[in-house]
This record gives structure tokens, sequence and C-alpha cells, in this order.
């Protein structure tokens, strides 16, 4: 029996892959998501309305941390890096660690938590290597950056996926939701 918590991802691409720009900066994805009608979200309040932990890098706390308001609510955050905060938490249950990704799951677990968000680049590559990482939804905005941090990066080994499904809109936003089926070469 698995002694972890369900790790999903909901992220958004440029559409050539980019979560940020090479400083970080995700003023595209800003702007790409005004021309979002209200109320329609594309689906990331379904997506975390059974979380109960959030897992991010330091590079997406410190954007998120910058937003005008703090969009986990009560959620337990727990952030990865091996130095300290650069920025100071602004509303939430933060804490910090420098645990690898597998210990720190266990650890969460045992805390209680079944389903966690993971979120930041670097780190959904991170347990993305290691066979941590069970659903992903991406989202790719219709921009091309050219250049910037990329969501995937190399692997020891192939990633089986299972298509859950895939759908748009007008605005031109593509979403598809993929399950990981496991780690290894694909047959």
């Amino acid at each position: 029996m698995r002694q972890r918590p369900h790790c999903l991802v909901f992220i958004a691409t440029s559409a050539d892959g980019f979560v940020a720009r090479e400083d970080g900066r995700i003023d595209w994805l800003l702007a790409a998501n005004r021309r979002v009608p209200l109320p329609e979200d594309c689906g990331y309040a379904a997506s975390m309305k059974d979380i109960d932990g959030i897992v991010m890098g330091r590079a997406s706390y410190e954007q998120v941390a910058a937003f005008d308001a703090w969009p986990f609510g009560d959620l337990p955050v727990t952030v990865m890096c091996r130095r300290g905060p650069q920025a100071r938490p602004t509303a939430g249950r933060v804490t910090w660690c420098a645990d690898a990704p597998a210990a720190l799951l266990t650890r969460l677990y045992m805390q209680g938590h079944r389903r966690l968000h993971i979120d930041g680049g670097r780190l959904i590559q991170s347990f993305l290597r290691e066979g941590l990482i069970d659903e992903m939804t991406i989202t790719t905005l219709p921009c091309l950056l050219g250049s910037g941090r990329r969501l995937f990066g190399p692997l020891d080994s192939d990633v089986a996926l299972f298509h859950v499904a895939t759908r748009s809109w007008p605005f031109g936003f593509v979403q598809t939701h993929w399950r990981l089926l496991s780690q290894g070469v694909l047959s």
C-alpha cells in the first residue's frame, strides 16, 4: 500500500512549453488570464476542491507572495528550497523545508495529507524524475515566449501517460488532463 499523498499538477504553459520567462516573470500568464471572461476559471476551483495541501518551489512562492491576494486561503503550503525565504509569507500557513521530495511526501502523509497540489516548474521536474506525480492538468496558452523556464526537463526514463480529457475555450486556452501510468520504457 502506498504511503504518500496523491500528487496533482495544475499548471499553465506557453504554447512552446515555458512556465516563466528566464528571470522568472509570469507577466505573459497574467496578461492571458485577463482575457478569460469571469466567472470562468478553466477548472482551477474544481481541481483545488479536494486538495489538502500545496507543495511549491521557492521561485513559485515568491511569485505568489507578490500577488495582491493570497490565492490558497487556509491551505497549508510547504515551500521546498535549499535556502531560506526571500519573501515573507503574506497569509496562510506556510512552512519551509529542504527535504528530498519522497521524504517530504512521507512526512506529509504521516501528518494526514492525502491530496497535494505540486507547483513550480523545477519542483514538478524533480517530482517527475522520482515518479511522484500522479496526475497533470496542463493548460496551454496561446502565446510563444521563445525562451524561459520549461515545464519539462530531462528524465531518467520515459513516463507513460493516460489521456483523461482535453478541452478548449474560445479565448484560445487548451487544457489536457493526464494520468501518469508508470515510469520506464513505453511499449
